[in-house]
């Protein structure tokens, strides 16, 4: 059985894709925070948006060099 070949050409579109729906959970999760007097919710809320946000840096980052591949033709 042949692998089928490294297709990254909707790479960049996914991992926006990631991006955005990261976002609007941590946009969830501040109203969650907003809206509830438990301080144990707050707590794993605001940790859980912290991991989220060292998340999108790596998806930045990530995101950058696809679309600088992309702009390469996949090159190296």
């Amino acid at each position: 059985m042949k692998p089928n070949p490294d297709d990254r050409s909707d790479n960049v579109e996914k991992i926006q894709e990631n991006i955005d729906d990261t976002i609007r959970n941590m946009e969830a999760a501040e109203d969650m925070m907003a809206r509830t007097d438990n301080p144990q919710t707050k707590a794993e809320l605001k940790a859980k948006n912290n991991r989220r946000e060292e998340a999108l840096d790596g998806l930045r980052k990530e995101i950058k060099d696809e679309a600088d591949a992309r702009e390469n033709n996949y090159q190296d």
